[in-house]
């Protein structure tokens, strides 16, 4: 199975590729849609025109997006909301079952621990993923979605089997 993870931002907007056989993980790609600045409509279309072109190069069965955590600036997490919905729209689109993650499940599930900061969440990545080059910041936390769904994946089907 192949399996995108998605760590929605409306500058940087963070993906990871990840191809599962049984337990064994390996790396296929990751990267980062950028949008600056500019009108929120014309950034929209930004992300959702990258993460298109993304989507249909590497062609995933799957795929996983962070849940969108509340701040205290109001019109913050409504503009993360809406990157977060092209980030979800983009996969559904195509077909794909998407799966949605709170932050401290995907911590859970690639550091063993819910509370962990980014420096061991892209510590952990890289153990898990040998001989990754990661992006970005944004690009590693997308890599631990796709690791966190292909985890929940593999112990939905061994409770199913």
């Amino acid at each position: 199975m192949r399996v995108m993870g998605l760590d929605p931002g409306l500058r940087a907007l963070g993906w990871g590729v990840i191809e599962t056989s049984g337990s064994r993980l390996s790396h296929v790609a990751n990267g980062i849609c950028r949008t600056g600045t500019g009108p929120l409509g014309t950034r929209l279309v930004s992300l959702f025109e990258q993460l298109t072109e993304v989507w249909e190069r590497h062609l995933p069965d799957a795929a996983a997006v962070e849940h969108t955590f509340v701040n205290k600036d109001g019109a913050s997490t409504l503009k993360l909301g809406q990157a977060r919905g092209i980030a979800m729209l983009v996969p559904a689109r195509a077909g794909a079952e998407v799966g949605e993650y709170a932050p401290n499940a995907v911590k859970k599930a690639v550091v063993g621990v819910g509370h962990a900061d980014k420096r061991q969440i892209e510590h952990m990545v890289r153990l898990q993923l040998p001989g990754v080059q990661i992006s970005g910041q944004d690009a590693a936390d997308a890599l631990a979605v796709a690791i966190c769904h292909a985890h929940m994946s593999q112990s939905r089907a061994l409770v199913l089997a």
